[in-house]
């Protein structure tokens, strides 16, 4: 995991191993669908915070997610759930 205090929300998303690839992450930020702490965001530069809430729909449900950390690299599924809690999850 890396020191850093802060990280790229695009980035993160695809690291943490919620889409598939970096391009879906940024496409769904661009159009409005992510939101940090509530607010809606449109930058996928946008840097995100270890605490920072996070939501967003993912197939049939909205995720809502604490950021708990930081990776360098895109690793296995079984590393990437150390990077979040879940908060909420609903249909």
């Amino acid at each position: 995991m890396s020191q850093s205090d802060t990280q790229r929300l695009d980035a993160w998303l695809w690291k943490a191993r919620f889409f598939k690839t970096r391009a879906l992450s940024t496409a769904m930020i661009s159009k409005g669908r992510v939101r940090i702490n509530g607010n809606r965001v449109q930058k996928p530069s946008r840097q995100i915070r270890a605490g920072d809430v996070l939501t967003f729909p993912q197939g049939n449900y909205v995720r809502v997610i604490r950021v708990l950390g930081f990776a360098e690299r895109r690793g296995p599924a079984k590393e990437s759930v150390y990077l979040y809690e879940h908060v909420c999850e609903t249909i």
